[in-house]
């Protein structure tokens, strides 16, 4: 039988139990992994340059720019991988990408 969604995996199920090719069985499942600990390089934020646009949540693959009441938030580091698309995507020089010092 094979495993539905990522709830019914476990460590009992083998390999034979899991879909073909890595298939993600269920929505929203960025939040439910740390990715955060790999990245080499890492996203700012500049408050000052920040207007709101908003162009840089929705892009974000990894759900770590937060939004609360319509404003964007501080990253979630927790998750952040530190791709880049924020930054490339925000007109105003309002996010830095940089080689992350650990």
């Amino acid at each position: 039988m094979l495993t539905t969604n990522t709830a019914d995996a476990n460590a009992k199920n083998g390999w034979k139990d899991l879909h073909l090719a890595g298939t993600i069985c269920e929505g929203g499942t960025a939040m439910k992994v740390n990715t955060g600990d790999w990245r080499t390089k890492i996203v700012g934020w500049v408050q000052g340059n920040c207007k709101q646009c908003m162009l840089c949540a929705p892009w974000c693959p990894d759900s770590s720019i937060p939004v609360k009441d319509g404003k964007r938030q501080d990253f979630d580091f927790m998750h952040c991988k530190g791709c880049g698309v924020c930054f490339k995507v925000c007109p105003f020089k309002a996010i830095t990408w940089e080689k992350e010092e650990k």
